[in-house]
């Protein structure tokens, strides 16, 4: 690659001459102009002092065509890596550039054709613009191979605590399921049995729910969430179903349930887990209504659109800070006081399973959450 230079002149020696001459002062003036931590900046000071003359050689080189743009890179570089940790790179470039500006400006003042001090201020200003380019792409590459590091280590760590949660939870499961399910088929016993008897409706839902949890706790330390038998399933009986699972909720919260989903529309799917994500997030939408002044409304509905079946869940409760949107799919994430943190994360990875997603939007007036599923799972021909 040709290097980065001027032709050799008179005028050009005088230019070589005259910085060379007024090295110092120039340097002065440029630490005046630096941006820096202030106790810092006595550190620095001494610190470039020694690397002064090779500076000062380096733009003598430029103007004398002796250094190269693989050599300038090659300097940004070792720089960068050398200091990464040490330096702020919005400093660094204010920095760059308030040298550009004194050396530049140094020149301007020379008695020296026009034409000749164009030349090289331009072969200067190109020095100085590779180099701060080199030095920014060298600071990023460094800056996000230390945080994919971070990232993998987080991932890993999680990992761990997943495998370990599964351990835990595999222990105590059959300890703590076997006396439940008892309870929960005595309980359909006395449904048959006394089928006006108060309050077996609600020890049912409360037994479901806990049965749910249980089942939620399990699959966050599980690799495969879509296990159970796929079946047709329509959209809008598995919506009444949960409607009537959370009865006793939505008239204790005294909450506006309004359905608006087609009889035809049909999926190829796990039911228990497509129940268990829609189950959730209708549960969540009724805790986020409970200290709603006003009339208080969930509103379903389930359409085909772009060959993908939405299905979304809106309640007028709270709007969820932008901070958080991010985060509540997250394990462990959770601003409910007794919340665990794993709900909305299953339920997630439920239906990444069958290739789809769910996302969270929220304004003041709405919070809705969305399920895309694609086309493949959508039965047409019901």
């Amino acid at each position: 690659m040709e290097p980065i230079l001027v032709k050799h002149s008179e005028y050009v020696a005088f230019i070589e001459d005259s910085l060379m001459k007024d090295e110092a002062k120039l340097f002065d003036e440029w630490l005046s102009s630096i941006k820096m931590n202030h106790e810092r900046k006595g550190e620095f000071k001494e610190q470039m002092e020694d690397s002064r003359h090779i500076m000062f050689s380096q733009i003598i080189d430029t103007i004398s065509g002796n250094i190269s743009e693989p050599a300038i890179r090659e300097m940004a570089r070792k720089i960068t890596s050398e200091r990464m940790n040490k330096i702020n790179i919005g400093d660094v470039l204010y920095n760059i550039n308030q040298g550009r500006r004194v050396i530049t400006n140094s020149i301007m003042r020379m008695d020296v054709p026009v034409a000749i001090l164009q030349i090289v201020i331009n072969d200067i200003n190109r020095q100085f613009d590779i180099f701060s380019h080199e030095l920014v792409s060298t600071y990023y590459q460094l800056a996000n191979k230390v945080i994919d590091e971070k990232t993998s280590f987080i991932n890993d760590n999680h990992k761990d605590k997943l495998a370990l949660l599964g351990q835990i939870s595999s222990s105590f499961v059959h300890e703590f399921r076997n006396p439940l399910t008892a309870v929960m088929g005595f309980n359909k016993i006395l449904k048959k049995e006394y089928p006006n008897m108060k309050y077996l409706d609600i020890m049912d839902y409360e037994l479901n729910q806990l049965n749910f949890r249980i089942t939620q706790f399990l699959h966050t330390s599980k690799a495969e969430f879509n296990e159970d038998l796929v079946v047709d399933i329509s959209i809008k009986e598995l919506i009444e179903e949960i409607k009537q699972l959370s009865y006793a909720s939505i008239i204790d919260t005294n909450v506006k349930v309004e359905i608006d989903v087609a009889d035809n529309l049909m999926i190829k799917a796990s039911r228990n887990g497509l129940k268990q994500v829609i189950l959730n997030v209708f549960v969540n939408s009724i805790d986020a209504l409970k200290n709603v002044p006003s009339e208080r409304i969930i509103k379903v509905k389930a359409a085909l659109k772009n060959n993908q079946l939405l299905i979304s869940l809106s309640n007028n409760g709270p709007m969820i800070e932008k901070e958080y949107l991010d985060s509540i799919f997250e394990p462990f994430f959770t601003t409910k006081e007794l919340g665990t943190g794993i709900g909305l994360y299953v339920c997630r990875k439920i239906i990444e399973s069958y290739d789809g997603y769910l996302v969270c939007t929220s304004v003041p007036e709405w919070t809705t959450f969305c399920i895309h599923l694609p086309d493949s799972i959508i039965i047409t021909d019901k």
